[in-house]
């Protein structure tokens, strides 16, 4: 059985959320000696080895991070970790107790998966959605599948596993590192606390995946219980979160297939009148969202001359 490196990224915390996410770690079926435990502390105000005791762990200790971001958080802890396959943990995914187990089961039974995930990701809402957002809610990283999927199609989107609970293999991870640093844009892939909510770099395992010759996929056996704070499922938050996706996504897109994001012209001015006459100011504003996070990113590929830089391949 493959050692395992937990990690779980974090800026300043909730406090009742991190310590459920380590109460569930603490209760994995998975024996200690299988895996170990790394808390990247990602520059927060307070120093979190001072307060989170790692020492039910006899493999566990504290990272600290001090450039502010997901990425540089990640790839700190792809350096400090060893084992053969790597388990990011966000600090509101709460694992399911046997997750760990499933996991190190499906990476020897799927040898050609370089990338996989929780294919239940099931809410826990600290207040409840109204109904006018509800078909946002994918984007707060929750799903269910009936049975396992997989690609090697980076665009599949549908097999793509999310940044809740992802298991990547150490040789993948080594070509991720390689490339997000060749990319040199970490800062607008990836989530920056609050600041910013990009999510680029999530989809770029998908993409690694594949360069380094192998796949991705989801699994229902990988279940984790997202904990949804109540400011996220306000549409100010959302509308963020879709312009921030949009902006990363679209940085994505033209540096690994070569599309040029679109701007903002007088007909597509005209196009999102109409859409808010007929849908409310809401969709409006979530269809504003996603073109003014396109023309950002077309702004930024000009005033920054990117190129492309498709994968033909990636070392593993």
């Amino acid at each position: 059985m493959a050692d395992v490196s937990v990690t779980i990224c974090t800026h300043n915390p909730r406090r009742d959320h991190l310590t459920r996410v380590l109460a569930a770690l603490r209760q994995q079926t998975l024996t200690k000696d299988k895996w170990e435990l790394l808390l990247v502390d990602n520059a927060s105000d307070e120093i979190l080895s001072d307060s989170y005791d790692l020492s039910w762990h006899p493999r566990a200790r504290h990272v600290r991070e001090e450039t502010l971001g997901l990425g540089f958080a990640r790839l700190r802890a792809m350096a400090e970790s060893c084992g053969d396959l790597m388990v990011f943990v966000d600090d509101d995914n709460v694992l399911a107790s046997d997750f760990l187990e499933e996991a190190s089961a499906v990476h020897e039974q799927y040898p050609s998966l370089g990338a996989f995930g929780a294919g239940s990701l099931a809410p826990e809402f600290e207040r409840e959605p109204s109904p006018q957002i509800r078909h946002l809610l994918p984007m707060l990283a929750l799903r269910t599948v009936p049975s396992a999927r997989w690609s090697n199609n980076p665009r599949d989107s549908d097999s793509r596993p999310w940044g809740a609970g992802l298991c990547v293999s150490r040789s993948v991870a080594n070509a991720y590192r390689q490339l997000l640093e060749r990319l040199d844009l970490i800062e607008v892939l990836c989530r920056q606390g609050r600041r910013r909510l990009f999510s680029g770099d999530d989809d770029l395992f998908a993409w690694v995946a594949v360069a380094a010759g192998s796949g991705f996929g989801i699994f229902p056996q990988l279940r984790v219980t997202h904990l949804i704070v109540a400011d996220r499922v306000e549409q100010s938050y959302l509308v963020r979160l879709i312009h921030d996706h949009s902006f990363s996504h679209s940085i994505l897109r033209y540096k690994l297939e070569g599309i040029q994001p679109r701007r903002i012209d007088r007909f597509r001015y005209v196009r999102l009148f109409l859409h808010g006459l007929k849908n409310g100011a809401f969709s409006l504003r979530c269809q504003w969202a996603t073109a003014s996070g396109e023309d950002w990113a077309a702004r930024f590929i000009d005033a920054e001359r990117l190129e492309p830089q498709r994968l033909a391949s990636v070392r593993a």
